[in-house]
């Protein structure tokens, strides 16, 4: 019974979030007007700038920022017990993750879709811009290769998931031609859920396996190298002809998603096996605090979302106050997919005892999506009496899904911040599309297999960085929306605050980071935490400093008066 009274007070403080503290914000803080001419209209080009539904944009932004980060990060997280977990996915989702995302599409769409490095100069300074996207390229770079590594690992393991994916993507176009002819959204929706879950249903006995060995590489290399061919083609059609309607389908693919496993619950009561607070944690594991805030960002707040509020959705958000409903309620979504992840990870489903969870969760880092993917798919059978192969086929297809539309968002975006620096240091070889394309795809196939050899796992190698340099970003971002709030003669505490804390606590952690790989030895990981902690010191002092001098102008106006 516990694990409904987990849902339900987690979904009360969300929807609280939704229906009030999101209200006050539009309206008191942002100010959204219905009037504002958005960048989508005044550069509408038929590629990246394009209106969209708020419906189908929100599926775009949501399974864009979601990736299979709600997932893993919480169930790593419960390690420390699922009350911390749950205290942080809730709060986190309501007065961080919503302000933000949110801020991040409205800021944007106030500078002509501007992603978020770039707009940090006209908010803050030239220096600020430089130095924020070097962070930005440093967490699309970690993103996109460690993705790509995810989903391979998906499809070598559970191969059943092969089909559905890729069918994923043939419906997706087709759905795309549809929308862009002005056919009915309800009924391709229906058609296309229907569609998918088809495949699922398919995939589950017809299981789809690469060679061992192809050219060299092994087969979970192989599909390394598929995913980022595909995903520099898919970074490069319309948005509307694959982009969007792919989202749209896998954010309607969620949310059955969540009907069956939130139904779930409801129907089959499970009991939780996890401590509220572990107390048996190992001696070399790491302290709740600051680790649980960066072990949880999707879910909570990631500076990932922020470059996609400003990269992606700005370019295609119709009306002002449509970000409102795309970026709050988009973090509510993830919010509540990460709460349910914790129930699945906690209660009986995944260990029928006490003592059995704490065989699977033996010391931090032991579980992830695959746990997931478990408990959760043991939850769906117990409730819904669904067969397990058919459960886990479709959860499976879900994390594989998530991966590969962030993974799509990421190349594009990573494209965007090239053609940026061309424009930016007049370089007209960057502004290129398709080179630009190259260089994105390239410098994460570097990392891959650079590093990682044949086995294109060299993303994971510079992953630990990961949840800290997230956080950061996250704090970064706040602080372009506080001074521009500053600038704009509005309160900035909604946004202050949030940024003091995960600033605090993201900086704590990459600290403890760095004495960890500096005692290892890890010279190229002390080196990029070093180069993204000084990074982000110099950007909150060149935004203080800025912060100081409007004030001081402000005053001297006031006196003149």
């Amino acid at each position: 019974m516990q694990s409904v009274m987990i849902i339900a007070l987690g979904l009360a403080g969300m929807a609280f979030g939704w229906f009030v503290y999101s209200k006050f914000i539009a309206t008191k803080i942002y100010q959204l007007d219905p009037n504002f001419v958005t960048p989508a209209h005044e550069l509408e080009d038929g590629v990246d700038y394009v209106p969209t539904n708020k419906f189908v944009l929100w599926g775009h932004h949501f399974t864009s920022v979601a990736g299979a980060a709600p997932i893993v990060g919480p169930a790593i997280a419960v390690y420390w017990g699922w009350v911390p977990a749950v205290l942080w996915v809730t709060i986190g989702t309501i007065f961080f993750a919503g302000v933000h995302d949110f801020g991040a599409i409205w800021a944007s769409a106030r500078h002509k879709g501007k992603s978020i490095g770039a707009l940090s100069e006209e908010v803050i300074g030239k220096r600020t811009r430089a130095l924020f996207m070097i962070v930005i390229f440093l967490v699309l770079l970690m993103v996109n290769a460690v993705f790509g590594v995810v989903i391979a690992n998906a499809f070598v393991g559970t191969p059943n998931a092969v089909f559905p994916a890729w069918s994923a993507i043939v419906v997706a176009l087709i759905i795309g031609q549809l929308l862009h002819r002005n056919f009915n959204l309800t009924l391709l929706s229906v058609v296309g859920v229907a569609a998918l879950y088809g495949a699922i249903f398919v995939g589950s006995g017809f299981p789809i396996e690469l060679p061992e060995q192809v050219m060299g590489l092994g087969s979970k290399g192989s599909w390394i190298v598929i995913l980022f061919a595909y995903a520099a083609i898919a970074s490069m059609l319309p948005v509307w002809a694959l982009l969007q309607p792919r989202d749209f389908i896998n954010g309607l693919q969620l949310f059955v998603g969540l009907v069956l496993l939130y139904g779930a619950v409801l129907l089959s009561l499970p009991d939780i096996s996890a401590p509220a607070f572990n107390n048996a944690v190992t001696l070399d594991a790491p302290s709740l605090v600051p680790l649980l805030f960066v072990t949880i960002a999707c879910g909570a707040i990631s500076g990932f979302h922020g470059i996609v509020s400003s990269g992606t959705t700005s370019k295609q958000l119709d009306r002002e106050p449509d970000a409102r409903f795309v970026g709050y309620l988009g973090s509510v979504g993830e919010g509540s997919l990460a709460l349910i992840t914790i129930v699945a990870v906690s209660s009986a489903a995944l260990a029928a005892s006490p003592e059995h969870w704490h065989e699977i969760y033996d010391k931090y880092g032991s579980a992830g999506a695959g746990t997931f993917i478990q408990g959760g798919a043991q939850m769906i059978t117990n409730g819904w009496g669904l067969p397990l192969a058919i459960s886990t086929t479709l959860l499976a297809t879900m994390v594989v899904l998530f991966a590969g539309t962030t993974m799509d968002s990421g190349v594009r975006l990573q494209r965007y911040i090239i053609q940026e620096w061309g424009e930016i240091y007049d370089i007209p070889i960057l502004k290129h599309g398709i080179l630009a394309t190259l260089i994105a795809v390239t410098c994460c196939l570097l990392l891959a297999f650079g590093v990682g050899g044949a086995s294109g796992a060299g993303g994971l190698a510079i992953w630990p960085l990961f949840g800290s340099t997230n956080q950061i970003l996250a704090a970064m971002t706040l602080l372009v929306i506080s001074v521009m709030l500053i600038k704009l003669g509005r309160p900035a505490r909604y946004t202050l605050i949030p940024m003091s804390f995960v600033l605090l606590t993201s900086a704590w952690a990459a600290v403890l980071k760095l004495i960890e790989f500096y005692q290892a030895g890890n010279w190229l990981l002390v080196v990029i935490d070093v180069v993204v902690l000084v990074t982000s010191l110099m950007v909150m002092l060149e935004a203080i400093s800025v912060i100081a001098k409007f004030r001081r102008e402000n005053s001297k106006d006031g006196r003149a008066a």
